[in-house]
């Protein structure tokens, strides 16, 4: 793959358009899409425009005078940024004249100006150096500096406040890019242009350094800044990059791609890719700045194995480790029988690995007792999207949020959990898109910069079918139904049911309002919107999966998008945010224990016939168990022993002491990471694994895109994950020699209809492809699912009737505990707590409205004890009116917190999807610090004995 280091920049987005029109530039006839400006058909044609203002990924502003051009017929000199092209033009970007403009033009912009280019971060990168050439610039006759007695902004103080970019003013030009990318690109609107005139300078605020201002560090405004104001501190430590490699970021289900700028086998830093079909060239903090934890000291780079997990840690060889683990496999499965064992794969590995995983564990274990993370956040989304549609994946590209009127947002909070998605969709809105947020909590989408919702439903939690009901009842009863889509895409007799239940007066937003909490008035305005408004998409989270009836809220919203016609077009659709970087890969890879990869069921005998035909062995055609079968039967004593691959069930999932009672009855886990996580303190063999910046490989996005991971430096313990599986499966009698990545989805492909036509070769020459990707579709596969008709052939209608959850408030547990995310910590926080992500969100805390705070004598930063049948933990509460009064929120991020130690074992009806959102608790202030400091201590003191061998030498 060639190296874009240094990638063309066309200096104006590209314009998209039916009507083509011809000119000549420089002579050379030029055709070009209508609305194109000159300096893009000229940088099309080859032909450079010097420029400073300009960049291919924001409008054009025309301020810096530089690109000016002559056009025959016309008088003056425009800008050939913000001139569009026309048919017949004779355009000239070089002239004598030109030439002494624009040398003009440099020669005040370096007036004020430092010449420390030698020793400047920004030397062999700086468009400001590269222009003072193309000009001819070879002196200044005005006052530069103190010397000769000119005004300048030399001696400006450098803001270094921001751990990862140094703001350097005396190298500003004003060009105002930054200040055009924090609005136009992330649509934070942070940054200004203060003074004027000659003291105009960017401003992250009045008077406010980056780490105190409204600054999200999403990185586009360093990214767009042509000089080294803006620059990135490994940047200036280790020099500019030398080579590039495109890959993909390891964070959340969005699957940005990224430019990794190495030296060697260094990473300089990370640069989104222009050409990433998910990202077009955005970022977040996590994948720009937050990769440091790839080559962190607490990477453990040598297997481990002890006999039992209250004796220290002992390093041994490789092939001792997996010797050892495949032993004792063995030994339990001979003592306990063949289901006595089993797996979880991971949603953090790529596809390749974890097919290899679930492989493994029926090639080689002999049984489907394999699980993956899915199973505590989306597999509500597998499920209900397979029985409604046929299919359980979004519908939709995230670029199709563009073409939409209406967008519902439920349960998530698209700027924290999926921020570069977040910034599209709000760009969309600023556009004039109506927007619906159904969240118990105040997001930031209710109320932000340029963006206010429409409606805000905020109702209780676990009451999330109630709602959708209520939703679709003024659709039917209004008369607000699709019928000829109806009529032509879906299932008749199930529409027919569904109506007349869905029309029930129980289920009318008057008999809802007392359920949900949410006026009648709003959620019927909010439906006849929603129906009415134009291209209407859902985009939905964990606050919809989450839950008792997590699978009947998927259905639900499915139901709600069929009935009014939204499916199967560009603006429209179902669409579940997920949460890890390959969540939706692992599910496709078979990492079920019912389903084989391609979402097909293990009883299907012709379907397993293919795979035994395939793998040489006679398989299971009986569901294995999922991770709460596993745990059950751990303390119960029938299951003794699992491989965990890339996974930290001991603080993710729900009701951490069952969760650590099963893990410590178990004979033998492995677990297989970067880091000694919680639930390698029940480990009795650990093997070093590899990051995403050592290994080859593909994601699978939230979009169903499939693309490369690639190995930009070893792998610091030797091996690739795939690797070590695949040395386990050997250890285990069961053969595998793959001899690269590439191999491994070439089988995946031929044993996998939706892939059929997916290769690397075919990755690397589009960038990206979307599954299904077969001889049925485009060559780069299927952008937008259900076009012409359903996967399943009709759509399917089911009927949604609201259930309250068992988990319900009382005197002793008054309030409602629910969960997410924030922006700069991701998941269990084993990554981003090991980077300076932890400067913005060092700890979990504890949201509660000033009412139930008031009652509680709880005012912000005190400590609070949490307690809910199944435990309690302490925490520092933030007093806010973001949340309702009755709820209580929290994020997860650091195990000190415990907040799943504090979460109960219910869970979705269909799936086992543990319902995280809805906790019954109490909260009470600690009268003294010594509860929080005895929590800590506790914590510090597991850690450091789990370390103590691995760091030793």
């Amino acid at each position: 793959m060639r190296d874009h280091l240094h990638d063309t920049d066309f200096g104006t987005p590209r314009r998209e358009s039916d009507q083509q029109v011809s000119l000549e530039i420089d002579g050379e006839q030029i055709t070009v899409a209508a609305g194109t400006s000159l300096m893009r058909a000229a940088v099309e044609a080859g032909i450079m425009v010097p420029k400073l203002c300009a960049t291919d990924s924001l409008e054009p502003f025309g301020s810096c005078r530089l690109c000016l051009v002559e056009i025959e017929g016309r008088k003056g000199y425009p800008a050939s940024c913000t001139t569009p092209a026309e048919a017949g033009m004779k355009v000239k970007t070089q002239s004598p004249k030109l030439q002494e403009l624009r040398k003009g033009v440099m020669e005040l912009y370096i007036s004020d100006h430092p010449l420390d280019c030698l020793t400047c971060s920004a030397n062999g990168n700086c468009e400001l150096q590269d222009m003072a050439g193309v000009t001819g610039l070879r002196e200044v006759r005005y006052g530069v500096g103190a010397q000769k007695g000119g005004q300048h902004h030399l001696d400006s103080a450098k803001d270094e406040s921001n751990p990862y970019f140094t703001y350097d003013a005396s190298k500003c030009i004003v060009c105002n890019r930054c200040v055009r990318a924090c609005e136009e690109t992330q649509g934070t609107f942070a940054l200004t242009i203060s003074g004027r005139g000659f003291e105009s300078r960017v401003s992250p605020g009045q008077d406010q350094a980056f780490m105190e201002s409204e600054c999200v560090s999403c990185g586009a405004c360093v990214e767009a800044c042509p000089t080294a104001t803006l620059q990135e501190k490994t940047v200036i430590m280790l020099g500019q990059a030398e080579h590039s490699k495109i890959t993909t970021c390891a964070y959340c289900g969005v699957g940005c791609s990224f430019k990794a700028e190495m030296k060697g086998n260094q990473v300089v830093r990370m640069v989104p890719w222009k050409d990433g079909k998910a990202n077009e060239g955005h970022a977040c903090i996590k994948g720009r700045f937050a990769w440091g934890y790839a080559t962190h000291k607490d990477r453990v780079t040598k297997p481990m194995i002890r006999s039992s997990i209250d004796e220290p840690w002992r390093e041994v060889s490789w092939d001792e480790a997996i010797t050892y683990a495949a032993s004792e496999f063995r030994r339990l499965q001979a003592k306990y029988g063949k289901n006595a064992i089993g797996g979880i794969t991971s949603s953090r590995c790529t596809n390749e690995e974890t097919y290899l995983v679930q492989k493994l564990i029926r090639a080689a274990f002999g049984n489907n007792n394999v699980d993956t993370c899915a199973r505590v956040c989306h597999s509500p989304t597998g499920y209900g999207l397979g029985q409604t549609y046929g299919t359980s994946a979004g519908t939709q590209t995230f670029k199709s949020v563009e073409k939409a009127d209406v967008i519902m947002v439920i349960g998530a909070n698209p700027t924290d959990a999926h921020p570069v998605f977040g910034s599209r969709l709000k760009k969309r809105l600023r556009q004039g898109a109506k927007l619906i947020v159904v969240d118990p909590r105040q997001i930031d989408l209710v109320d932000g910069p340029h963006v206010k919702a429409d409606y805000h439903l905020q109702l209780k939690p676990g009451t999330n079918v109630a709602m959708i009901s209520a939703l679709a009842h003024v659709v039917v009863t209004e008369g607000l139904l699709a019928n000829e889509y109806i009529a032509e895409r879906c299932d008749d007799k199930s529409f027919r049911e569904w109506c007349e239940f869905i029309a029930r007066p129980d289920n009318s937003p008057e008999a809802m309002a007392e359920v949900t909490g949410v006026a009648a008035a709003d959620i019927r305005a909010a439906a006849r919107l929603y129906a009415t408004g134009g291209n209407a998409a859902i985009y939905y989270g964990l606050g919809v999966t989450e839950h008792a009836q997590g699978s009947t809220m998927v259905m639900g919203i499915a139901n709600l998008a069929m009935a009014t016609g939204n499916v199967g077009r560009e603006g429209v659709g179902v669409n579940p945010l997920r949460g890890q970087n390959n969540v939706q890969g692992a599910c496709d890879m078979g990492s079920f224990p019912h389903e084989l990869p391609g979402y097909r069921h293990i009883s299907d005998s012709t379907v397993r016939s293919q795979f035994e035909a395939a793998w040489g062995v006679t398989l299971d055609p009986e569901p294995g168990f999922r991770i709460p079968n596993m745990l059950d039967a751990a303390t119960s004593g029938s299951f003794k022993g699992l491989y965990c691959e890339g996974e930290d069930i001991a603080q993710s999932d729900p009701n951490t002491q069952h969760v650590s009672a099963a893990l410590r009855s178990m004979e033998c886990i492995v677990v297989q990471d970067i880091f000694l996580n919680e639930t390698a303190k029940y480990a009795h063999v650990f093997l070093p694994g590899s990051s995403f910046l050592e290994k080859d490989g593909t994601f699978t996005n939230a979009e169903r895109r499939i693309s490369r991971v690639r190995k930009v430096m070893p792998p610091k313990a030797g091996y690739a994950d795939w690797e070590v599986t695949m040395k386990l499966a050997n250890a285990l009698g069961y053969p595998m020699h793959y001899q690269h990545p590439s191999e491994i989805m070439d089988e995946i492909a031929a044993l996998t209809p939706s892939f059929r036509g997916v290769n690397y070769d075919k990755i690397e020459r589009y960038g990206s492809v979307q599954w299904p990707c077969n001889e049925t579709t485009e060559e780069t596969g299927t952008s937008i699912m259900h076009v012409d008709k359903f996967v399943r052939g009709k759509g399917r209608f089911i009927i949604t009737q609201y259930i309250a959850t068992d988990e319900k408030v009382t005197r002793k547990f008054p309030l409602l505990l629910t969960t997410g995310r924030i922006l700069t910590q991701y998941n269990v926080g084993a990554q981003t707590r090991r980077t300076e992500n932890s400067q913005w969100h060092h700890e979990d805390s504890l949201q509660i409205h000033p009412h139930d705070a008031e009652e509680r004598g709880i005012k912000h930063g005190d400590l609070v004890k949490i307690s809910s049948r199944a435990g309690d933990t302490v925490m520092r509460a933030d007093v806010t009116e973001r949340i309702q009064t009755g709820v209580v929120y929290t994020t997860f991020h650091f195990p000190e917190s415990g907040a799943n130690v504090i979460t109960t074992d219910n869970s979705d009806w269909a799936t086992n999807c543990p319902e995280y959102k809805v906790t019954a608790v109490q909260v009470m202030p600690v009268q003294e610090e010594s509860a929080w400091q005895q929590a800590q201590q506790q914590f510090s003191s597991q850690q450091v004995a789990l370390a103590e061998v691995a760091w030793k030498s």
